[in-house]
């Protein structure tokens, strides 16, 4: 009998496997850690050039992963064609091993939490600026699943680089709660510390009322009157980049 191809193993695993889309999400999949039983691209050779160019410490890796298909075989597997062509499989994290993770104290990160986030592309970014700034996770809070394959492409992949999970208020790990508020502090004379928990409200209706309830600092960006707000992805980057730049540092587990 012989070995099934790459479209019957991307068969197996497609209803219980994470969707990347792209080069730059399996890139940063596997640059991560993620186990990825199958990788397809409509052309091999370029998806290895674009690896010697853009990721040589995935190259040999890529090499021996990536399986050439057809285009219409392609197409039929990813609900939007990526420009690169490329598309792979990758074994979501356990559960079990990110709440340990954002569990685990002390911390030498934050954890940012998205409390009921609506817009899918603006989580996928958020998770990308958290893993570049190396967050101990994100969680958000609500219907929006943070693992959905649009969070996953806008997030490039990232979702390998920090824990990312979905909780309620409850569950929120412990540290103490520094909410993104208007009517909060001025943020440039807080000082966030490693273990704090990072809260931002939807766009358009701000903190939960179980979130502002658990909150122990409401803090607030600089922003020029009559301008309403910053979109959440900012909103997250400004936080994070005062948290390290008054002590805090980019740390990788």
């Amino acid at each position: 009998m012989s070995a099934p191809g790459p479209l019957d193993v991307w068969h197996k695993f497609a209803d219980t496997s994470v969707l990347l889309d792209g080069f730059h999400a399996l890139k940063h999949a596997l640059r991560f850690g993620a186990e990825v039983p199958v990788a397809v691209t409509t052309d091999r050779a370029a998806a290895l050039a674009l690896a010697d160019e853009l990721a040589p410490d995935v190259r040999n890796t890529l090499d021996a992963l990536l399986t050439q298909v057809p285009a219409p075989a392609y197409w039929s597997l990813v609900p939007r064609p990526h420009p690169t062509e490329i598309a792979a499989l990758a074994v979501r994290p356990s559960r079990a091993a990110n709440l340990d993770r954002l569990a685990r104290t002390p911390r030498t990160a934050p954890v940012v939490v998205l409390d009921n986030p609506r817009n899918l592309g603006n989580a996928g970014a958020v998770i990308r600026l958290a893993a570049g700034f190396g967050a101990t996770g994100v969680v958000t809070t609500g219907t929006l699943d943070p693992w959905h394959p649009t969070v996953v492409r806008g997030g490039a992949g990232l979702h390998f680089a920090t824990a990312v999970e979905r909780l309620t208020v409850a569950e929120l790990p412990s540290g103490p709660v520094f909410a993104l508020d208007p009517e909060g502090e001025d943020i440039r004379g807080t000082k966030i510390t490693d273990d704090a928990i990072l809260a931002f409200g939807s766009e358009r209706s701000g903190l939960s009322a179980d979130l502002r309830a658990r909150a122990d600092h409401l803090v607030a960006l600089p922003m020029r009157p009559q301008v309403s707000s910053y979109n959440l992805a900012t909103s997250v980057a400004m936080t994070l980049y005062h948290w390290s730049a008054t002590g805090g540092a980019p740390h990788v587990p």
